[in-house]
């Protein structure tokens, strides 16, 4: 497990990410001690001692795990010179929901002492809804040397259909929604996402600063964001969109502070733009490409439900995106990556570049499914790889096709892989059964 890993290299790890995605439970699973910040019959003592005598909450059994610790923004420092003055690594584990409101309270970056891990909702693989047969980061291995004829064999089988891949968009990857049964507590798993998202209206934005906000307004500004998912829809629409249901004008200093604050609590994480060399002085679009954390929270301010998506395929198409781009996310950073998205001047776009820090990327577009989107999505791969400047950079190490509905994944005579992502996950290791679930989740 990551969190290990970084344990043994680092007196403490911080890890954030959205609420309800598992930050808690997973750390449990490793500390050793644990002290609750928001515990009711603690909360005003754990505030005042992380204020006089921070030392003492981090007393405890080795590796302590603080939950929410920012809400005493003071325990940051408090943290870092305890591993200092320890000397050890493995300390202590923080989790957090949000960016504390007042950084001014934290004096060091943590570098050198602190690790980050950002966690998100969990991925197919980790829910075992995908087989785990096409490993991301054996794509990698195999074609780290590669000069273009890359013909290691991959093999897949998905028996996900469109109703079911409608209804884990609209779930979303949040461990309570994930031990749902699909059977019979269907209703119970789609209303956290909705749940999710009253909470953020009404109070969970507001705590990202200590501002208040209109929470009707936050309704409107996260519907907006989802009808604009996968796309670089500019300020000034979201603006316009959001002021045709609004009495008072709407600036974009405005707009722009509820945006921020979305991102402080991780519930908008926008994927940024690659930037290749390439062999023509055409132009690269910067701007980011807007996504929610998870896609269920984009269904959820519209609105939807499954059976809505599955009457829709071009809206399903986009929040499928969404999903491709959580779980790619995770299996990128699993192998020291990130994810980007492309698009130029012309109208050339790439929906994900997965990008190692040893200079290797993968080139991937996201289709639903069928002959003629894997065809086009193929073409772009092709022509993207084209206009590459391969004398500065390396050849992409894969081109891949990842398809919602498909029954195999596999390689086609033109060398791209056509992969259905419920045959994707991170790396060679773990099966992505119920193994992998239960570090994730607490389904007691």
């Amino acid at each position: 497990m990551l969190l290990q890993k970084r344990l043994r290299s680092k007196g403490a790890v911080l890890v954030e990410g959205a609420k309800w995605c598992g930050k808690t439970t997973t750390s449990m699973q490793i500390a050793k001690s644990i002290l609750y910040m928001q515990d009711p019959a603690t909360v005003r003592l754990n505030l005042e001692l992380a204020d006089i005598n921070p030392g003492r909450l981090l007393k405890g059994e080795t590796p302590r795990l603080i939950d929410e610790w920012q809400m005493a923004p003071k325990l940051w420092d408090a943290v870092r010179f305890e591993v200092d003055r320890r000397d050890e690594f493995g300390q202590f584990i923080l989790t957090g929901s949000a960016v504390p409101a007042d950084m001014s309270q934290i004096f060091h970056s943590g570098t050198g002492r602190i690790s980050r891990i950002l966690m998100r909702p969990m991925t197919l693989f980790e829910s075992g809804e995908s087989s785990g047969e096409v490993s991301l980061g054996e794509l990698f291995r195999n074609g780290e040397d590669r000069s273009g004829t890359d013909t290691s064999d991959i093999s897949g089988e998905c028996d996900m259909d469109i109703e079911y891949l409608a209804y884990i968009i609209c779930r979303g990857g949040w461990p309570r929604a994930v031990c749902c049964n699909p059977e019979t507590e269907k209703d119970i798993a789609l209303q956290q996402a909705l749940d999710y998202c009253d909470a953020v209206a009404s109070s969970d934005i507001s705590r990202a600063d200590n501002v208040d906000r209109n929470p009707e307004r936050v309704r409107r500004l996260m519907r907006s964001y989802a009808r604009g998912i996968g796309s670089q829809t500019k300020m000034t629409s979201i603006v316009a969109d959001m002021s045709a249901n609004d009495v008072d004008p709407l600036s974009i200093i405005t707009v722009k502070s509820y945006i921020c604050a979305l991102k402080k609590i991780f519930v908008i994480e926008d994927s940024p733009s690659w930037n290749p060399n390439l062999r023509s002085k055409t132009a690269i679009r910067t701007s980011d490409t807007r996504y929610y954390t998870d896609p269920s929270i984009g269904t959820a301010a519209l609105g939807l439900g499954p059976g809505d998506l599955v009457n829709d395929p071009e809206t399903m198409g986009f929040f499928f995106e969404n999903l491709c781009i959580r779980d790619l996310r995770v299996y990128a950073e699993a192998n020291d990556g990130s994810v980007y998205h492309y698009r130029d001047k012309s109208g050339l776009e790439c929906d994900a570049v997965v990008h190692l820090r040893n200079g290797s990327y993968g080139l991937i577009e996201i289709k639903l499914g069928g002959d003629r989107l894997v065809e086009e999505g193929a073409e772009t791969l092709k022509r993207l790889e084209k206009s590459i400047d391969t004398g500065k950079m390396k050849l992409p190490s894969f081109k891949m096709v990842l398809t919602g509905i498909g029954p195999y994944a596999y390689r086609r005579k033109d060398g791209i892989l056509v992969v259905p992502v419920g045959c994707l996950k991170n790396w060679v290791y773990g099966t992505g059964t119920g193994d992998d679930l239960k570090k994730f989740s607490d389904c007691s």
